[in-house]
């Protein structure tokens, strides 16, 4: 009986292997899959199509500088939260070892935002183009 617990599933595998012509099957891509985008070329300006193909990158760290109830009402989904007016006494919650993207209503304030860590030593700092705004005319989703 315990012979037969193990042979049993290399004949499964082997009656696979033969019904598929001995060929290993197709690689599946997975959904998590880093984006084909090279971070070294960024622009220090982005568009909501290059921010929404990079913002599940290991790599990239999206940043909302909005208040709080801006945030409450509408914000791209796990998007952190750090308002300009607390980013200069926070600096140490921003990663310096990431593409950060900056993003706030219209691009504004992301860009001042953007500015100010520049001068303060980070150097891939990036401003999300037309802000949530923008995000949500072209139809992606956001929290509410």
């Amino acid at each position: 009986m315990k012979r037969l617990k193990i042979l049993l599933p290399l004949f499964l595998l082997a009656l696979v292997l033969v019904a598929c012509g001995g060929q290993a099957a197709p690689a599946v891509v997975s959904e998590f899959a880093e984006p084909d985008i090279n971070l070294e070329d960024l622009a220090k300006d982005l568009d909501v199509q290059t921010v929404y193909d990079l913002k599940d990158h290991r790599d990239v760290y999206l940043l909302d500088v909005r208040e709080q109830y801006e945030y409450d009402e509408k914000h791209i989904p796990e998007i952190n939260l750090l308002p300009m007016s607390e980013v200069q006494n926070r600096l140490d919650e921003i990663p310096a070892d990431k593409e950060v993207i900056l993003t706030c209503r219209s691009g504004n304030r992301s860009s001042q935002v953007a500015q100010f860590l520049q001068q303060n030593g980070y150097e891939n700092v990036h401003n999300m183009s037309g802000g949530i705004i923008a995000w949500e005319e072209a139809g992606y989703p956001v929290d509410r």
